[in-house]
């Protein structure tokens, strides 16, 4: 039996009291993300995009992925999907530049197109994936056992 979760977190979302220390990230941490994966994923949520007669996303394959790696890495630990800390990256990203955040998390899908399928089937995922947004992070990470976890940050610039 197989269990896939994706859960999904629009803009602003889980606002949480936030530190300064909270804010900062080792960019490294954007190439640890399975970036093969990645693009497949990126492909396939600009053409659902394009369908929807939106612009594509532009890849963040800094400081966006950095935070969603960092995440990634968080929901390994805990063996959960979570939109945990949402707060601080939102805070980070407008820091940074951004308008609005979203988030989209998954687990346990073998294939990009499995994973956006699900996003697109589920209300809450497809309206960040229909965000007014133009950049995307992600965090793509297999656990010791081989099975992905996913974070997608959606921002606007």
């Amino acid at each position: 039996m197989v269990l896939l979760l994706t859960v999904a977190c629009s803009k602003d979302e889980g606002v949480e009291s936030i530190n300064e220390s909270n804010l900062k990230i080792d960019l490294n941490l954007a190439n640890e993300t399975d970036w093969q994966m990645a693009n497949e994923i990126l492909q396939l949520v600009n053409e659902y995009r394009a369908s929807k007669e939106l612009a594509p996303l532009a890849k963040d394959q800094q400081f966006a992925s950095a935070y969603a790696v960092d995440h990634t890495q968080y929901m390994i630990e805990a063996s959960r999907i979570s939109h945990d800390n949402f707060g601080i990256r939102a805070q980070a990203l407008r820091e940074n530049g951004a308008q609005s955040v979203g988030e989209n998390v998954g687990y346990g899908y073998n294939t990009a197109s499995d994973l956006v399928e699900a996003w697109i089937n589920s209300p809450a995922h497809r309206d960040v994936l229909e965000g007014n947004y133009t950049h995307s992070g992600f965090g793509v990470i297999q656990n010791n056992q081989g099975r992905y976890y996913f974070t997608q940050l959606f921002y606007r610039k």
